[in-house]
């Protein structure tokens, strides 16, 4: 399962704190191919069927099937810039 760092927890539950976001809201990464190479995000109003949802701090991600086996044993952190810009990463949990 990923992991979501304070960082990623806060950035997630202030994107879906916003009016337009649904209270079951939450930000859904999944696979743009077959391969899973890359990921898309996106807000919704809920997860899919067969999402994997992980929760946080109030934060909730929605993992599509295959998102949720690329990013198994890693963790997802978030950083914004100085124009408050967020990006998030993917890093390896070292155990």
């Amino acid at each position: 399962m990923v992991i979501l760092t304070d960082q990623a927890a806060a950035a997630i539950k202030a994107l879906t704190d916003q009016p337009e976001v649904p209270p079951d809201g939450g930000l859904r990464i999944a696979a743009e191919d077959a391969s899973g190479e890359r990921l898309g995000m996106q807000l919704i109003a809920g997860p899919t069927a067969g999402d994997e949802v992980v929760e946080s701090q109030g934060a909730k991600l929605f993992l599509d099937p295959i998102a949720a086996v690329v990013l198994d044993g890693k963790a997802l952190d978030a950083r914004a810039d100085e124009s408050g810009q967020v990006s998030f990463s993917v890093q390896d949990i070292l155990r």
